[in-house]
C-alpha cells in the first residue's frame, strides 16, 4: 500500500471553492485515495476563517492534522500567526517521515514552500517523491525547488471532488494502481467504468423536475388575477426553462460529476428548448455521457484540473446541445406533441368515459409501479404546453382525494385500535401537500371492499373531471389545487365527491367489521 500526505492551507481562491470546509475537503481526498489502494498517512492543513488573499496575522484559524487512529483533528481556534507556528512544527515531523521513506506521494493545496511547508518540500525534492497539487504560484515555486511535480493546476473551476479525483488519478498512474473514482463518502458508490447508460432513470428525472412544473402552474394561476396579468410573460419564460431543468437533472444523473455536469446540462438544455422536455432529456443524457468521457480523458492526459472542468463541461454541453438543436429537436417535439394529441383525442371522443377509465386504472397503475414510469411523464408533457393536465386532475381526484377519504374514515371510525394514529399523518399530508397516497395502502390491502371502494371513487372522480373538462395538477396543497385548474368550481366538485364516496365506503366497511 502506498502512503500519501496532504499539506497546505485553505488558500485564496481555494477558500471559495471548498477550502473553507477543511473536513469535507480532506475527507473527499481520503475517500478517493482509499479507492485506489492508498492510505492517508499525514496531514498538515491550515484552515483560516477568511481567504488568505485578505487574511492578516490576527485572522482566526486552526490546524488540521491526522491522529494515530486516522481521524482528522482540528486545533483550537487561534490567531493565524499562532497556528502557523504549530504548522511549522508539524512541517518538520512530516518532513522526517519523508526522509524515513514512510511517505510515497504528496498532495499540496495552496502550500507555502518558503515557510510553513518548507521542510516537507525540501525533503520531497531530495527523495523525489511525486507531488501533485493546486495553487499556481506555490506549485511553480515547488517545481523550482527541485520537487518532482507530476501534476499541477490552478483552483478556478474546480470542486473538492474533481480536485481529489485529479490528484488520485495522477498518483495512481504514477504508482501503477487501479483506481475507480468514488461518489461521496460511500465506497459502494463508485463511478462505473461504462458511459453511464445504466444511470438513466426516466422516472427519477421526471420526479426531480416536478418542482419546475409546479412553479409554472402557480405562475399560471397567479396570472389569471387581473392585477397580475403581466405574469403571463413569466409563464412563457418558465415553459422555455423546463427543457433546461430536465437537461440539468439528466446530465447530473448520468455523469455523477456534480457541478461539471450541471454546467454541461445547462448549456445542452438551452440549446434544446425547441425540442421540448423530450429534447431536453435527450440533450441532458448525451451531455452526461460526454462529460464522463471527456473528464476521464482530460485527467488521464494530465490536463490542469481547471481546464478539465471547463473543457469537459463546456464541450459536452455544447456538442450535445447542438446535436439536439440541429437534428433531434424536431423529432422530439413531434413525439411530445403526438403523445399530447393522443390524450386530447381520447378526451374529445368521450371525456366522461376517458376520465372514468383513467380514474379506475390509476390505482392499479401506481400500485404496479406504472404510474411514475409512464403516467407522470405524460402529465408533465401535458403541463409543458398549458401549465395543467387532464391526467394531473385525475391524479388529484382519483388518488389524493380518495386516499384522504379512506384515511379520514379510519380516523373517525377505525376498525382496530391504533389505526387512527396511522391514518392521521397520511390524511394531513394528503390535504396539506397533495401526495403520499401510499398512506391508504394498509387499509386498501386489508379489505377488498375498501380497495373496490377506492376504484369506484377514482372512477367517479375521473368521470367528473371529464364532465367538467377540468385540467389541473396534484402535488400541491388540496386547497390551492382548484386555483391552478382551468375550471375551479368543477375541480372542487370533482375533488369532494370521490373523497366522500371513499370516506363512506370505508366507514361502512369498518362499521360492519366492528359489529362482527
Amino acid at each position: 500500500m502506498k502512503h500519501i500526505a496532504i499539506i497546505g492551507s485553505s488558500g485564496g481562491n481555494l477558500y471559495n471553492l471548498g477550502g473553507k470546509k477543511p473536513a469535507k475537503l480532506l475527507e473527499e481526498i481520503r475517500v478517493q485515495a482509499n479507492s485506489a489502494g492508498m492510505k492517508l498517512h499525514a496531514v498538515q492543513f491550515v484552515g483560516a476563517e477568511e481567504s488568505m488573499d485578505s487574511a492578516k496575522q490576527d485572522t482566526k484559524a486552526s490546524l488540521w492534522q491526522l491522529d494515530e487512529s486516522g481521524t482528522f483533528t482540528q486545533s483550537e481556534r487561534a490567531n493565524l500567526s499562532v497556528v502557523n507556528e504549530e504548522a511549522r512544527l508539524l512541517d518538520q515531523k512530516i518532513a522526517d517521515l519523508i526522509e524515513e521513506e514512510q511517505i510515497d506521494g504528496l498532495i499540496v493545496m495552496s502550500g507555502d514552500p518558503n515557510d510553513t511547508n518548507q521542510h516537507v518540500i525540501r525533503a520531497a525534492a531530495k527523495k523525489q517523491v511525486p507531488v501533485v497539487g493546486t495553487g499556481g504560484t506555490s506549485m511553480a515555486t515547488i517545481a523550482t525547488l527541485g520537487a518532482r511535480v507530476i501534476a499541477t493546476s490552478g483552483t478556478t473551476g474546480t470542486t473538492n471532488r474533481t480536485r481529489a479525483v485529479s490528484f488520485i488519478t495522477s498518483l495512481s498512474k504514477e504508482f501503477q494502481l487501479s483506481y475507480r473514482p468514488i461518489l461521496g463518502s460511500n465506497p459502494s458508490n463508485q463511478i462505473s467504468n461504462g458511459l453511464g447508460w445504466r444511470n438513466i432513470n426516466i422516472r427519477g428525472i421526471m420526479m426531480s423536475a416536478l418542482p419546475g412544473f409546479i412553479a409554472m402552474a402557480l405562475i399560471l394561476a397567479l396570472s389569471k388575477i387581473p392585477a397580475l396579468s403581466g405574469l403571463s410573460e413569466v409563464f412563457d419564460l418558465l415553459i422555455g426553462a423546463l427543457p433546461v431543468v430536465i437537461a440539468v437533472i439528466a446530465a447530473k444523473q448520468v455523469s455523477e460529476l456534480d457541478e461539471v455536469s450541471i454546467v454541461a446540462g445547462v448549456i445542452a438544455g438551452v440549446l434544446s428548448v425547441d425540442g421540448g422536455i423530450i429534447g431536453g432529456m435527450i440533450a441532458g443524457i448525451l451531455a452526461g455521457v460526454l462529460v464522463r468521457i471527456l473528464f476521464r480523458k482530460f485527467v488521464e492526459w494530465r490536463f490542469p484540473m481547471t481546464t478539465v472542468n471547463i473543457a469537459a463541461g463546456g464541450i459536452a454541453g455544447l456538442f450535445s446541445g447542438l446535436l439536439v438543436y440541429y437534428f433531434i429537436a424536431p423529432i422530439a417535439l413531434f413525439i411530445g406533441d403526438g403523445i399530447k394529441q393522443l390524450i386530447e383525442l381520447a378526451v374529445d371522443f368521450n371525456p366522461i368515459l376517458a376520465g372514468t377509465i383513467a380514474g379506475v386504472l390509476i390505482w392499479p397503475a401506481i400500485i404496479g409501479g406504472v404510474y411514475h414510469a409512464a403516467i407522470l411523464p405524460i402529465v408533465l408533457l401535458e403541463m409543458e404546453r398549458t401549465g395543467n393536465s387532464f391526467l394531473g386532475a385525475v391524479d388529484m381526484v382519483g388518488l389524493v382525494m380518495v386516499a384522504a377519504g379512506i384515511n379520514l374514515a379510519n380516523i373517525i371510525r377505525p376498525r382496530d385500535k391504533g389505526e387512527a394514529a396511522v391514518a392521521v399523518p397520511g390524511f394531513l399530508i394528503n390535504l396539506g401537500f397533495g401526495t403520499f397516497v401510499e398512506s391508504a395502502y394498509p387499509f386498501m390491502f386489508s379489505s377488498k371492499w375498501i380497495f373496490a371502494g377506492a376504484l369506484l371513487s377514482g372512477g367517479i372522480g375521473g368521470a367528473l373531471v371529464g364532465f367538467f373538462e377540468v385540467r389541473g395538477t396534484a402535488y400541491v396543497p388540496t386547497f390551492t389545487a382548484p386555483l391552478l385548474a382551468n375550471h375551479s368550481l368543477g375541480f372542487i366538485i370533482a375533488m369532494l365527491v370521490p373523497c366522500l364516496v371513499a370516506f363512506f365506503v370505508t366507514l361502512i366497511v369498518n362499521q360492519i367489521k366492528r359489529a362482527k
